[in-house]
């Protein structure tokens, strides 16, 4: 980027590795000298957390407000109905509006812990697009809003243009989603201000549509900045790890097995992990960035404390490095570490240790066990597991037992 931002949030932007494009970097950050900037990201309600892959763009709106000015946080009550087909090889599967309200509620307990709301300038809001985009009559929509959209244009955007080169079906449902992605926009400016949208770089159609609509129906001028789509420096999508998905919510993931994750960060992407994801100074992350040896790992625990603190609280995040010590330093059995609890009727019958690595969310399925312990890479109880038929009994279940896959993922089985 050429232009030298004047804003504290598009210089915070730029320093810190969020930022992949805007569509007028001048403009906005003439905007956001001038006063308070109202800014929003969507959130589909299509799962009951929010997972890591989510986290850049939350950090992103902390920044915005520690800079002063307004997030919003808007959850996808209406847009859920029908799905995002963004660079999706299929069609969503269709949630019940039951489902949709009960993922939501499970999503909101996560915002609350990165932004303040409230009713002040800068304080966050919670919107639900179901809010105007339940009610609205087809007709009306179509000849108010539909007729502002080329069919040609739409056709170009590399997310529908993926699905139909490699001549997968696209709904006339799916289709729909940018008009309404485009008409929220357009919707929360007249309610509420917003001048900008922000999301990840995959999103940049549908947020230059909500602009190109706006400028056409009240010829009035907003705008879209966007974050890089992350991957690991060893090419992996961040946000997924052996197990599955990273959630937000405690319920979902153990804050031991989220701080686990962190503390498992690739060497190379420390410093740039630490800038996009922690709250500490840009020196700070470049210095911890830069440590080599066995002096990164300091470097990984800091990243882990850092990222668990702001989601989970100061204590979860101590807990977890705590027990981590008590494991890997002692060999010893951490109170923290995720359980797998089984029935004295289970362990009467026998388990087999294949099962309890699947159970324990150690393994992804029995194929991905036995290839495990064949490796070397299973322990129980920090003893090499070398018999794939092992079955363990209720002598074996008396006491806590620990599985552990690779170096460094653990859990206990007990008996419950």
């Amino acid at each position: 980027m050429t232009y030298h931002p004047k804003s504290d949030f598009l210089n915070v932007m730029t320093e810190r590795g969020y930022l992949a494009d805007c569509t007028d970097y001048q403009g906005l950050d003439e905007a956001l000298v001038k006063g308070v900037v109202p800014a929003y990201i969507g959130y589909d309600a299509t799962a009951a957390s929010l997972h890591v892959g989510h986290l850049l763009n939350i950090m992103m709106l902390r920044w915005l407000q520690k800079c002063g000015h307004k997030p919003i946080t808007l959850m996808g009550g209406g847009t859920t109905k029908v799905g995002d087909p963004s660079f999706r090889a299929e069609e969503r599967p269709l949630l019940t509006p039951e489902k949709i309200d009960e993922n939501i509620a499970g999503m909101k307990q996560v915002f609350a812990r990165y932004l303040t709301y409230g009713d002040g300038p800068s304080d966050a809001i919670m919107l639900n697009n179901a809010e105007w985009l339940d009610g609205l009559n087809y007709l009306d929509f179509l000849r108010d809003i539909g007729r502002h959209f080329s069919v040609n244009r739409m056709l170009s955007f590399e997310s529908v243009k993926s699905r139909l080169d490699r001549e997968q079906s696209l709904s006339f449902l799916e289709f729909n989603y940018m008009i309404l992605q485009a008409y929220d926009f357009l919707e929360i400016y007249r309610r509420h201000g917003c001048l900008l949208q922000m999301g990840g770089s995959d999103q940049w159609g549908n947020i230059v549509n909500g602009i190109d609509l706006t400028r056409r129906v009240l010829d009035r001028e907003i705008y879209g900045l966007t974050s890089p789509l992350l991957t690991t420096s060893d090419g992996r999508k961040m946000g997924k790890s052996a197990s599955g998905a990273v959630w937000l919510n405690a319920a979902m993931l153990s804050p031991y097995e989220f701080w686990q994750f962190w503390r498992n960060t690739t060497d190379a992407d420390v410093g740039r992990f630490l800038k996009l994801y922690t709250d500490l100074p840009v020196a700070e992350c470049d210095r911890l960035g830069a440590l080599a040896g066995s002096e990164i790992n300091q470097a990984k625990i800091v990243l882990a404390n850092e990222v668990t603190a702001l989601l989970h609280g100061a204590e979860a995040s101590a807990a977890a490095e705590a027990t981590a010590r008590e494991v890997f330093e002692k060999g010893g059995v951490g109170d923290d570490l995720p359980t797998l609890k089984v029935t004295a009727a289970e362990a009467a019958e026998g388990l087999g240790i294949v099962q309890l690595f699947v159970r324990a969310g150690l393994a992804a399925s029995g194929k991905d066990a036995k290839r495990l312990i064949q490796e070397g890479g299973a322990r129980l109880n920090d003893e090499p597991v070398t018999d794939a038929g092992l079955r363990l009994g209720a002598s074996h279940l008396a006491e806590p037992v620990k599985l552990t896959a690779g170096k460094k993922r653990h859990a206990l089985v007990v008996l419950d």
